[in-house]
Parts: C-alpha cells; structure tokens; sequence
C-alpha cells in the first residue's frame, strides 16, 4: 500500500516534465507535508462513509435497518451493502432483530475503551475520584467535551445503589448538563454560537437552558465563579457539582465532580462538598502542568452567589 506521501510524488511525477534536476538542487527540495484535514484531495470516500454510518447509532438509535442507513446516508443501498458487509467482518457492526437491522458491535466498545484508557486525565484522575468519591459518599466522575456532546472518561461509585444510570462511555447533551456547562465556560459568545448556531435547545427539565442566550449566560457565570452546582438540568432528580481541569496552557479540558441526590443538596453540606470538589479538580490541573492564580483556588460558599 502506497503512503499519503508516496501519493502526491506519484500525482507530481504525472503532471511535472521529466527532466532531471541537479543533484544539488534535488537535494534542497523541501521533505512534503501532512495534508491538513481540509484538504479532500487525500480523503477516502469510502472509510468517511464507514464512519458516518457508525455515528448514525447514538442512545435513542440503537438499531437500523439497510434502507433506513441508506436514506439517512443518501447513498445507493447497494454501496449501504458493501459497507456493512465491511464493518461487519470486522466486528463493528452485528445484525439483529433476525438479519434485518445491524446495531453497534463489540468492536466499537473496545476501540473506544481502549482511547479512554489511554487517556492520561484517567490516568492521573481516576484516583483522585476514588478519594473524592471517598470523602463524599457520592459517584465521582471525570467528562471530556466531544463537540456538543459530554462523554464520561472515568467514573468511581460507592458501593450502595444511586439512581443515576450513567457510565464510563455514556454521552449527554453538553448544555443540557452540568459538566457541559463547566466544559463550554472556555468558550467565547463567538465560538458558542458557532457550536450552537440555532436559538432554541432541547430542553429536558423546566431547568435546561432553552436558549443558547440563556446557554451564554450559565457558561459566563460558570467561568466567574470557577464551579457550578446545579439542579435537574437533565434529570429532574439529580443536582451536580462540578469544578474544571485545566491544562498547563489554561485551557478546561475535562470536568471534574460528584452527583448527588437533589434532595440531599442542602446548603451547609453544599459548600462542604464544593470545596473538596475544587481542590480535587485543582489538584488534577497541577498534575497536568497548570499553574492556577490564587484566585482559582478560592470557593465562594453557594450562599454568597447564584447557584
């Protein structure tokens, strides 16, 4: 198989009169660059289709149907075919609901344990969740940002049942949560309004943000305060408090927190489990490099500000 490299000399050689250059000015040309991801030049039409036909699968579309692929995908059933005959072969996809529809295979769990675990934020996160989960009795969690969606990197529960049902790998609506808030704080109006050019959200609760003004302000409060505790953005019964990890340049690259019973938030206990909250979300950012101010690494108790 031919290099991406070995590509463009083979396009040059084609379009370049074949006249030999000085040894010494052969010598000079510069070594070829990656393609940059804009340049379709060096795409593969098929593996771009492979993959959106993956992303077709989320929580609500756990199975679909040949046709409903190729609608969805505008393609030609027959290419639908030959696609999923690939992914199938190699484990990303299985059929079900007797040969009729496909779901996700275990393939695609794997791939995507194995970029969780090899993330150094799990590595490096996972016990201090463990300590924080500890102290607090409450599921610990660690989420990335993927585009507008939050995914659950790492998680650590304490023995009795809690009535969240999210896992590692479990992927929310960004500003439908918490986390999502702590994670769109590092964002200017520009770039929120880019990842969210529509004026209306999907609401799940009487508390999500329906507008993306509304997402604005909850995200700049968010960056003020350095926290957030929030109740019923996407279930009804729970209340979160998250707090962000920073990288060594300053960037929020992950979120960092505890969920616990809505009604088990009361306010003494609040600025108890904030403040652990916040020291476990800064200890993690030094770990990664980040020098935080002084400033960050003050709680303002949740009776002296807006929850």
């Amino acid at each position: 198989m031919r290099t991406v490299d070995a590509e463009a000399a083979a396009g040059a050689e084609a379009t370049t009169p074949r006249h030999p250059a000085p040894a010494q000015a052969r010598a000079a040309d510069p070594a070829p660059s990656m393609p940059t991801a804009a340049d379709d030049r060096y795409t593969v039409p098929a593996l771009e289709r492979g993959l959106q036909l993956l992303g077709l699968f989320d929580r609500s579309t756990r199975t679909l149907t040949p046709p409903e692929i190729a609608r969805r995908l505008n393609l030609p059933r027959s290419t639908v075919f030959r696609i999923l005959n690939t992914l199938e072969a190699l484990g990303f996809v299985e059929r079900t609901d007797g040969g009729r529809a496909v779901r996700l295979g275990l393939a695609v769990l794997r791939l995507g344990f194995e970029y969780l675990a090899s993330l150094e934020l799990t590595q490096l996160g996972t016990p201090l969740l463990q300590r924080l989960c500890d102290q607090t009795g409450y599921p610990s969690n660690l989420v990335v940002r993927d585009g507008r969606s939050i995914v659950y990197v790492a998680k650590v529960a304490p023995p009795r049942p809690f009535s969240s049902t999210v896992s590692v790998g479990t992927r929310l609506p960004a500003h439908a949560t918490v986390f999502g808030h702590v994670l769109l704080s590092d964002l200017d109006q520009a770039a929120l309004r880019a990842l969210y050019p529509e004026d209306r959200l999907q609401t799940y609760t009487a508390s999500t943000p329906a507008s993306v003004a509304e997402l604005q302000r909850m995200t700049q409060a968010v960056r003020e305060r350095g926290h957030v505790v929030g109740r019923g953005f996407f279930e009804a019964h729970i209340a979160t408090v998250g707090a962000p990890v920073r990288d060594a340049a300053g960037h929020v690259v992950a979120a960092l927190g505890i969920t616990v019973p809505s009604d088990l938030l009361d306010e003494p206990a609040a600025d108890l489990l904030l403040e652990r909250v916040c020291a476990a979300a800064a200890e993690l950012s030094s770990l990664l490099d980040h020098q935080a101010p002084s400033a960050d690494a003050r709680v303002v108790p949740l009776r002296r500000s807006a929850a």
